[in-house]
């Protein structure tokens, strides 16, 4: 990979790069992330051809985001959370929010499945290439999120009710 190729790269993939992570993390640690996956694509540019840059890059950060959220359940052991009551308002809730939170119940693979498959758009061998599963174990976990996001969230009018 050239630095034409690397700066191609930096304008194409991060903004990609950065909205993948936000589903994970909150958005400093995101950016943090996202300039340590180009810091390694930089390291090892030599070794990295430029059209599968996009797929070093989200391979990388996946894989950072993970490490650093190992890390921070080690380090946060003792944090416990607060038991909350839900606030309920009348009227319609943001969909955006409902899917949020249906995703959010996910385990952590079927989470970062479905958002790449179906917010980034991968082929199922694309994110086993990210992810380091075969295509069979991805299509696997996708159904099984699908299903879970579908008892999750329900009709339409349980959503809206």
């Amino acid at each position: 990979m050239n630095i034409q190729e690397y700066n191609t790269a930096v304008k194409t993939h991060s903004d990609g790069i950065y909205r993948f992570l936000l589903r994970f993390c909150d958005g400093e640690t995101a950016k943090d992330i996202v300039q340590d996956s180009f810091e390694k694509l930089w390291i090892k540019r030599e070794l990295v051809e430029g059209n599968k840059a996009k797929s070093y890059l989200f391979t990388t950060a996946y894989h950072t985001m993970v490490d650093k959220k190992r890390k921070d359940k080690r380090l946060d052991f003792t944090e416990t959370l607060p038991a909350t009551s839900a606030n309920f308002t009348l009227g319609n809730p943001d969909i955006q929010e409902v899917l949020h939170k249906a995703l959010n119940t996910l385990p952590e693979i079927q989470k970062t499945l479905v958002l790449l498959r179906d917010y980034e758009g991968y082929s199922y061998e694309e994110i086993g290439e990210i992810t380091n599963l075969n295509p069979s174990q991805v299509k696997v976990y996708i159904f099984r999120a699908r299903v879970t996001l579908k008892n999750h969230i329900g009709t339409l009018e349980n959503v809206l009710g």
